[in-house]
């Protein structure tokens, strides 16, 4: 049957979100909107933040007849706050301190606190908020009522409810109400109420629990059939993960009223579970919201939010898990057996949450939010249950859940995500019978490492989705601190980029400055006796120009790069230059040696079958060091599945070699990988070369490598070269006879080269927003092959915000033709330039004419 909303629109604002000028500012702003548009608006809100603690310890403190600290302080927050806003504290206000003073002081006569106190000082802190927040919405001209949530929300009575339960953590009705909606019609269009309490039949005021104020508004919602129902809070919206504690967890654009309960239920704080259901009950679209950024677009909640083929949309985790484990070999086949023990968990009031069974076990979980767990209550139950099993407690535990759709059907993509798990403990694993999510009950000190483990590899990395939306990171990146990383240099020569580009659908642009800035930051560091430039990267003439003013070596792979080289360079003595070929044909190794270049071999092939080729040579050797480090399998050059490199375990081999060839191995060689921040690395290899050059006597020269890493996002740090230096130079100090050298490659020209692409086209697809641009992986292939990451930025529109998340792609036939999934920038149009940074190494240099396409021409600044 088709419900047909109200004009009400609830809003809930928690405890955060009432504390602060700004957040109110925020706040009667989305009132204004809201009722501009013709709705009647319900505004719930909480306590101000901390004052729910305050009012729980002027309880604790009035038994001991201390309370007037804890008094002053609630009553100052309060009247700061009125003075912020700039409205007067107010009569009600003044009254409900007065009583709270009148309890605290019956409370330490009578020297405990009953359940109806408790929850009359409770509530005073959404009653005084309530006040204070209509006067400021009413100062600013908007038409207001306050009103008693106690009048609009009953508790119901429940049978198997405590008498404690039945006043500190009440359930209401949530079926529509034509009374309650034509009591509020009443009134103007803004009425202002309370979350967290309610009443009972005889009037007398509950509380709702924890959660209770999005319980409140639920309920609210429901009763008056509301149009929508919206949740302010201070993240805008579910995410993938905490973000507080996983930065890169993504936005849930939509969910299904059960993902959202699953992800509740499994530890995300942003919203109670028992919000959803009222909502999910009248099929109200629930909305959340960031107060303080009331422009995010948010998550909203529906009954069309689950569509879409099987996916993992969030890991949670919820710590203080306890497990009870249950053993007899007498229950197998036993008729009663859970009967009997679950009226145990009845009987001391706890509610089981997951369930395991086997032929001679079964274990279940108590989540510590449904039950009040303490060392007494847990013995008492265990010596209950010992009448019918041996009873082990299992804790501290944290559950870890995948939480999402039609699970069961993927689990066969699981599988690189279940290798977390293998040196760790799992004590339950548990897979719904909805199918919405899979659990591991592990140790509680490893719930936060599985949950970024698992989420870095099942979430963050899908591109284009249309439920996951930008990351935390994204959202709220904060501006740089003092002493960060310098803006890069394209920010600051925009113009000039965009008069470069002219006409052209295309171009690669490099700055010289940045060249040279990188080469004399290398040339710096004394422990390095040389480095060599691997102008595989970039061979543009200019470039190697520059950095051969800048006194920097080369170092290439092929034929054609020396002779290249030498074109451009002729000045340029051959022994400058290191050949480090790898499966070459013997005619390069032949010529190259005729030239005066210093040879690398890195297998023992060459030397045992063309030894008269190297007689009475000095040849450098390149060593695998056996462990290969860096962004991508693909630029790991090291270990067992690479392909180049003499094994450490066949250095005695290769000494034979040589030593029969008439070879004298003069250097040691070893590159482990690329895109490498951790300084110790080089340390490593560096010692491996030492110790292997110590059994070699003719070495005098260990080369390090390169793959210094080149920071791809602003709040990335670079390498240390200060902390390099350091640690190399205590090599050099033990090895006193030894030279270092470093290859670099990247790290010299990728932050010198921008790769500008006119945007051709604009596309939507499903949740999926596409900006076409006029060159692809026919010019930059690294995103494809490598999955490369790279700035991007709409050079036409730098100084506009960013609010459009949008897939950059390029015109080549490829479904992999992706310069970057889930980018945030301004609104795109047709004609504009985008820019893609740090692409001055490995761009141009692999470019291609596939779809016979040319590629972007190069252009120096």
């Amino acid at each position: 049957m088709t419900r047909t909303p109200s004009a009400w629109i609830v809003l809930k604002f928690g405890g955060t979100s009432v504390a602060t000028l700004a957040n109110w500012t925020n706040i009667a702003g989305v009132v204004a909107e809201r009722a501009a548009s013709g709705a009647r608006v319900l505004l719930v809100h909480s306590a101000v933040s901390g004052i729910t603690d305050r009012l729980q310890r002027l309880l604790e403190t009035s038994v001991c007849e201390s309370y007037e600290a804890e008094l002053e302080a609630i009553e100052e927050r309060h009247r700061r706050l009125a003075a912020d806003l700039g409205v007067p504290l107010g009569a009600e206000v003044e009254r409900h301190l007065a009583e709270l003073g009148e309890l605290a002081a019956g409370i330490a006569l009578v020297g405990e606190v009953s359940d109806r106190t408790r929850a009359r000082v409770m509530a005073a802190g959404e009653l005084m908020a309530t006040r204070i927040g209509a006067s400021f919405l009413e100062a600013g001209g908007l038409p207001v009522a306050w009103a008693d949530a106690r009048t609009m929300l009953r508790a119901e009575e429940r049978r198997s409810a405590s008498a404690k339960s039945s006043v500190l953590s009440a359930v209401c009705s949530f079926a529509p109400d034509a009374a309650l909606a034509a009591a509020l019609a009443a009134l103007p269009a803004i009425v202002v109420t309370q979350g967290f309490i309610a009443s009972d039949d005889d009037g007398n005021t509950v509380l709702l629990g924890r959660g209770g104020s999005d319980t409140s508004a639920a309920y609210l919602a429901a009763k008056l059939r509301a149009q929508r129902l919206e949740i302010w809070t201070d993240v805008p919206g579910r995410f993938s993960a905490n973000p507080r504690a996983t930065p890169t967890a993504r936005l849930l654009r939509a969910l299904h009223y059960d993902e959202a309960q699953e992800i509740a239920t499994s530890g995300a704080k942003v919203l109670h579970p028992r919000c959803i259901l009222p909502a999910r009950a009248q099929r109200i679209p629930l909305h959340v919201y960031a107060t303080q950024a009331p422009h995010l677009e948010g998550t909203v909640l529906s009954a069309e939010g689950g569509e879409g083929g099987a996916q993992v949309k969030a890991v949670c985790t919820k710590k203080g898990i306890t497990l009870i484990s249950m053993e007899s070999p007498g229950m197998w086949h036993q008729v009663g057996f859970l009967a009997d023990a679950f009226q145990v968990f009845k009987q001391h009031g706890l509610s089981v949450d997951l369930v395991s069974t086997s032929e001679t076990n079964v274990t279940v979980s108590l989540d510590p939010a449904a039950n009040t767990l303490d060392n007494a209550q847990v013995a008492a139950l265990v010596a209950d249950l010992s009448h019918l099993c041996r009873v082990q407690v299992i804790g501290p535990c944290a559950l870890v859940s995948l939480v999402g759709r039609n699970i069961r059907a993927i689990l066969h993509q699981l599988g690189g995500a279940f290798e977390f798990f293998e040196e760790q403990k799992i004590h339950l694993v548990s897979q719904a019978a909805n199918d919405l999510n899979f659990t591991f009950v592990v140790d509680e000190n490893q719930g936060d490492r599985l949950v970024e483990q698992l989420h870095e590899l099942l979430i963050r990395p899908v591109p284009g989705d249309k439920v996951l939306g930008p990351t935390w990171q994204q959202l709220f990146a904060a501006p740089p601190e003092a002493g960060a990383r310098l803006p890069p240099w394209w920010r600051t020569r925009r113009a000039e980029l965009l008069a470069a580009l002219e006409e052209r659908e295309a171009a690669y642009l490099y700055d010289l400055a940045t060249v040279r800035a990188a080469a004399r930051a290398l040339r710096g560091l004394k422990s390095l006796d040389r480095v060599h430039y691997s102008m595989k990267a970039n061979p543009h003439r200019e470039i190697l120009r520059t950095l051969l003013d800048e006194g920097i070596e080369f170092e290439c792979v092929s034929r054609g790069e020396i002779e290249h080289l030498l074109a451009t360079c002729p000045e340029l003595a051959p022994a400058r230059i290191l050949y480090t070929p790898n499966f070459a044909p013997r005619a390069e190794y032949a010529w190259a040696l005729e030239r005066g270049v210093r040879v690398t071999v890195d297998n023992t092939f060459a030397l045992t079958a063309w030894p008269g080729l190297f007689r009475g040579r000095e040849i450098f050797a390149r060593l695998d060091t056996g462990v290969g480090r860096g962004h991508h399998t693909h630029v790991r050059t090291a270990g067992p599945r690479s392909k180049v490199g003499v094994p450490l375990a066949e250095l005695a081999a290769l000494e034979r070699a040589a030593r029969a060839a008439g070879a004298h191995i003069t250097g040691l060689e070893a590159h482990v990988g690329s895109g490498i921040f951790d300084v110790t690395s080089w340390e490593h290899t560096a010692r491996l070369l030492a110790a292997a050059a110590h059994v070699m006597e003719e070495v005098r020269v260990i080369d390090v490598g390169g793959g210094l890493g080149v920071p791809e996002r602003p709040d990335q740090p670079g390498v240390d070269l200060a902390k390099l230096d350091t640690l190399l130079a205590a090599v050099r100090a033990e090895h006193p006879r030894l030279e270092v050298w470093l290859e670099p490659g990247r790290y010299l020209v990728a932050a010198a080269g921008v790769l500008l692409a006119r945007v051709t086209q604009l596309k939507q697809k499903g949740g999926v927003r596409f900006v076409g641009v006029a060159t692809g992986m026919n010019s930059l292939i690294r995103p494809a092959l490598y999955g490369s990451y790279h700035e991007i930025a709409n050079l036409t529109r730098l100084d506009e915000p960013a609010t459009e998340l949008v897939s950059v792609v390029g015109p080549i036939c490829e479904s992999a033709d992706v310069l970057g999934h889930d980018r945030l920038l301004p609104v795109t149009e047709a004609g504009d330039v985008l820019l893609i940074a740090n692409t001055g190494a490995y761009g141009h240099a692999m470019s291609s004419h596939y779809n016979l396409r040319d590629p972007a021409v190069e252009l120096i600044l």
